[in-house]
């Protein structure tokens, strides 16, 4: 009887380990996202952009990463299978400069749309000036910290194929640092693939501040002091590190510890400069401070292409094309060359890729991926080559961002951040079906579920000129 007794309860502590055992392992897959660990689309087209169109064959998605791709890849046992027959597999788009996720400022201060106008207090809502009383500068504020992951665009963005973007803080003349964020997460922390990607410069004075700087001029003289101060307290840090016995501490100064660590670091510095006379006055002022500055705007880069690649210089261009105002007093007739630019604004991708000038597009205030896709077809009917289109919105926007490595192409070992459409991604009958972010799988249109290999269970469910300085603004006086 005491034996019997015994081995009952053996029995029964032996179910409550695996009970436990089971539920541990229940927690660890819900905090990793509920989601299959493998994976693999099947007979599908695949664009891996940085090589040669695979007509049918198979990509392999592991915890988060590509893993396989070709026509022989090998599938994993446990992989979750879906057939891509008829079906087109890109890697997800890169929207290369805007404010998504972050904390939207009032209506009224963001009348005018595009980031030139959107000249409002920093995220945080505090007007914050460091030890040396810099008005208008917070570069300390970086984008990764500020994710508020409600923001509906996230999703709306996702649902059009956009896997990726990079998210800056915009309010001031150094508002802080962007962000390269992933479109899906469990946390804010999630989203995040370099918090420390771009170094943000406006030369456009807050219309909220009164005072210095309050010019076009007056605002470049600052920003060079800024880059002077920073530079000068690099060289002394170095020579007080080297003997603190022999010189006096040096005041902490959080604005210039940010730009040296910036600049030390090859973070992209980003220069706004829209028309020709200010893309040129960006290059100057670039190799003046000695930045890797990256020029944003950049729509009359038809004019200057050539000079931009002899720079070798990059360039984020706004997709927000100028066109005549809504509101435009009818008496008002726009000059030849106001004309002119409206004109040929889209045809600077085209010219920018024929120079060999390595390009990426920015949304720029565009209310919504409709409105993208139709401004994105402005400069594919102006020249711009699908081909070339694509890398912009993938590859090389990735590179110029920093994050060349680990995102903007169908390779094994990166990130798995991938596009399933049914044809070609910008026809304008072609919809997105599925969309891969960092391995997280998402239905965008529902239908037939995808297979377990070897097994029939579908997986879960995904989830004036300075007034003209920024992108859409002005032309050339």
């Amino acid at each position: 009887m005491r034996k019997g007794c015994e081995f009952a309860w053996f029995c029964l502590a032996s179910i409550v380990i695996i009970l436990v055992g089971i539920s541990a392992w229940v927690g660890r897959a819900g905090a990793e996202g509920g989601e299959p660990p493998y994976f693999a689309i099947t007979n599908a087209r695949i664009v891996p952009v940085s090589g040669a169109v695979i007509e049918s064959g198979t990509v392999v998605v592991a915890k988060g990463l590509i893993t396989a791709v070709g026509a022989d890849a090998k599938i994993p046992p446990e992989a979750w299978v879906i057939d891509g027959k008829g079906m087109t597999v890109y890697p997800g788009l890169i929207d290369a400069d805007t404010t998504i996720g972050l904390p939207q400022p009032a209506a009224q201060e963001t009348a005018g749309g595009g980031r030139g106008a959107r000249r409002a207090l920093p995220p945080s809502g505090v007007v914050i000036r460091d030890p040396e009383d810099r008005p208008q500068s917070t570069p300390w504020l970086v984008a990764a910290d500020e994710l508020d992951t409600s923001d509906k665009r996230i999703e709306q963005w996702r649902n059009a194929g956009f896997t990726t973007v990079l998210s800056a803080p915009d309010a001031g003349i150094l508002p802080g640092q962007g962000s390269v964020i992933d479109l899906a997460g469990e946390r804010a922390g999630d989203y995040v693939v370099k918090a420390q990607a771009t170094l943000q410069i406006s030369l456009r004075p807050s219309r909220f501040f009164a005072g210095f700087p309050d010019s076009l001029m007056g605002t470049i003289a600052y920003v060079r002091q800024v880059f002077d101060d920073a530079r000068w307290y690099e060289s002394a840090e170095r020579a007080y590190d080297a003997n603190e016995a022999k010189y006096a501490r040096l005041r902490y100064d959080r604005t210039e510890q940010v730009v040296v660590r910036a600049l030390e670091t090859n973070e992209a510095v980003m220069v706004p400069a829209n028309n020709s006379t200010q893309i040129r006055r960006a290059l100057q002022l670039i190799g003046e401070w000695k930045i890797p500055g990256v020029i944003y705007g950049g729509q009359m880069g038809y004019d200057v292409a050539g000079e931009l690649a002899a720079a070798k210089r990059p360039v984020l261009v706004s997709l927000k094309w100028p066109e005549k105002p809504k509101d435009a007093d009818p008496d008002d007739v726009p000059s030849l060359r106001e004309l002119q630019f409206r004109d040929r604004a889209p045809s600077t991708p085209a010219a920018l890729a024929k120079a060999g000038v390595k390009f990426a597009f920015y949304s720029d205030g565009v209310a919504s991926p409709k409105d993208i896709a139709k401004d994105l077809k402005k400069a594919l009917d102006a020249g711009l080559s699908p081909d070339a289109a694509l890398r912009a919105m993938t590859l090389d926007a990735a590179e110029i961002l920093g994050v060349g490595k680990r995102l903007g192409s169908i390779e094994p070992g990166k990130i798995a951040n991938l596009v399933v459409t049914e044809g070609d991604i910008f026809n304008e009958k072609t919809k997105v079906k599925k969309v891969f972010v960092d391995g997280r799988y998402f239905e965008v249109h529902p239908e037939a579920a995808p297979e377990r290999h070897g097994d029939h269970a579908p997986p879960p469910s995904a989830i004036d000129d300075d007034a003209s300085e920024h992108a859409g603004a002005g032309v050339e006086r």
